[in-house]
């Protein structure tokens, strides 16, 4: 508000709002909540898609000494009153989407103590978003007042892998989070951020607080859809964007895609999947634009690496530049990264050697909501260990080759089910892809291959096969190819669900089935 006042900050549909009218409104619902009896250390969960009344949240509900605890809204109404109980968040605010679910929350939940109507008041809402702003006044917080390593953020993880877990981010991992990645936005005087993945997801709530940091101009993005997205880019002249690979595909095959004008795109972040150097080409070419790999972890605040530039490592070609900015990339100022064996000893930096990363920084988690083993077993020896296989150079650049369950053992080969995804992926008329282990008589198991091609490609299993021998060994070619007209199952943060996939192939069997 000091330096940005009247700056335009944040667009939502037809609303706008400079940075005092936005930080006013989080103060009102600062002191409404407060009000209310939102104490410290009190849950107050978000049911909402992408809008300015969950980006307020992320700074009343801090401000008010609360946490703050965005839901997944994929998640089913069972899976939600499991977090909500498992949390003990005593405020529900939700959008009238979700309505006739948060009705079976009255019971379902009983800490929960008020629910807010996010768009109006109806039931089962106590009372509607702005009538809530309207108990509250504008209040400039006491920053002493604060514990910096107080928690602020609760966000529960997929559970792709298992239970979801509620990891806890305090004040000061957040603002250190902020200041180590904000160099990266480009001229931010004139930078224009779209919020195009969900706040509720780590590549999405990891940039609010750069943001707003910086005084961009921020665009909510209710619910991805490719034209939507094209259409605001032009209307409001974006430049900044994070993207999943299957957002970035969904956008490079919208047929409506040369109708926009999207020049204005400076940089776009690709994250919560492994991007092919295809993919990165294809998308700086058609926005005219630098578009990097990063990666980072719900437990990471989220960013840890970015394949940024680096002086040192010049690239002979633009082959080699996009064979770069496709990798995980090398570390954030202030965190440590490291790929060790089982007996935590660092692998030699050959880009051959596979073990785990392991990091320890201030952008790590507090820890997990009530469950300290799992916090224990996490931090082992001090650094947090992520599950995430890779290799890596002299130069610290990181390669993620796959997650530590979701290795293929073939023949007494590990095989990389990320590298043969990015093979296929390469492909022009490939949509979506996932590699699993389907089990194999001779070899144990072998790698199979479920794809989701561009309607009306006309795709063969041979042409597809024809086109990764090219670019990956041959014992690491999918030997099972299966094409699906469906979009493949995704967990709440959009990762695809192997397990689900790979059940099939592994029915009646005991080996390997929980990989």
């Amino acid at each position: 508000m000091d330096l940005f006042g009247s700056n335009t900050g944040v667009i939502c549909g037809e609303r706008q709002f400079t940075y005092t009218e936005f930080g006013e409104r989080c103060e009102r619902l600062a002191t409404a909540l407060a009000a209310l009896g939102i104490a410290a250390g009190d849950r107050v969960a978000y049911l909402s898609f992408n809008t300015h009344k969950l980006l307020e949240g992320y700074y009343g509900v801090v401000q008010a000494h609360g946490i703050v605890m965005p839901l997944n809204v994929r998640l089913s109404a069972q899976e939600l009153i499991g977090i909500l109980n498992h949390s003990g968040a005593r405020m529900l605010l939700f959008e009238s989407d979700f309505a006739a679910i948060v009705e079976s929350f009255r019971t379902a939940c009983p800490a929960i103590e008020w629910y807010a109507g996010l768009d109006q008041e109806s039931a089962p809402a106590d009372f509607s978003y702005e009538q809530l702003l309207e108990r509250g006044h504008p209040k400039r917080a006491d920053i002493s007042s604060y514990d910096e390593n107080g928690v602020a953020e609760l966000f529960y993880t997929s559970g792709s892998t298992g239970t979801p877990k509620g990891v806890m981010l305090s004040h000061r991992t957040l603002y250190l989070h902020a200041l180590s990645v904000a160099p990266i936005i480009k001229e931010p005087e004139t930078a224009v951020d779209l919020h195009t993945i969900p706040l509720f997801h780590a590549n999405g709530w990891g940039r609010p607080q750069i943001s707003t940091m910086l005084g961009l101009k921020q665009v909510m993005v209710r619910r991805f859809d490719p034209v939507t997205v094209l259409a605001l880019i032009e209307k409001h002249s974006a430049t900044h964007m994070s993207l999943v690979p299957t957002m970035a595909n969904a956008l490079l095959n919208c047929p409506e895609r040369e109708k926009f004008n999207v020049s204005s795109v400076r940089q776009i972040m690709t994250g919560g999947a492994a991007a092919s150097p295809e993919l990165i080409e294809r998308m700086e070419r058609a926005f005219g634009c630098e578009c990097l790999g990063g990666y980072g972890l719900t437990e990471t605040a989220p960013v840890i690496t970015l394949s940024r530039p680096k002086r040192e490592v010049p690239c002979a070609n633009d082959e080699e530049r996009y064979q770069r900015q496709a990798m995980t990339g090398w570390a954030f100022p202030g965190v440590e990264i490291r790929v060790v064996d089982l007996e935590m000893r660092d692998v030699p930096r050959d880009m051959k050697t596979i073990g785990e990363i392991v990091t320890r920084s201030d952008h790590v988690m507090e820890g997990y909501f009530d469950d300290p083993e799992a916090t224990k077993n996490s931090m082992a020896g001090g650094w947090f260990h992520t599950g995430d296989m890779a290799v890596w150079d002299e130069y610290g650049y990181l390669l993620i080759v796959d997650r530590k369950k979701e290795i293929i053992i073939s023949g007494g080969e590990n095989i990389s089910s990320i590298e043969i995804e990015k093979a296929v992926a390469a492909h022009p008329d490939i949509l979506e892809c996932a590699v699993v282990a389907a089990p194999d008589e001779r070899w144990g198991e072998v790698p199979a291959a479920i794809v989701v091609a561009r309607p009306g490609s006309g795709l063969t299993t041979e042409a597809l096969l024809a086109f990764v021998e090219k670019r990956i060994a041959r014992f690491k070619l999918p030997k099972v190819i299966e094409f699906s007209t469906e979009p493949l199952p995704k967990s709440g943060t959009g990762k695809v669900r192997k397990l689900v996939l790979k059940e099939k192939y592994w029915a009646g069997k005991t080996t390997r089935v929980q990989g």
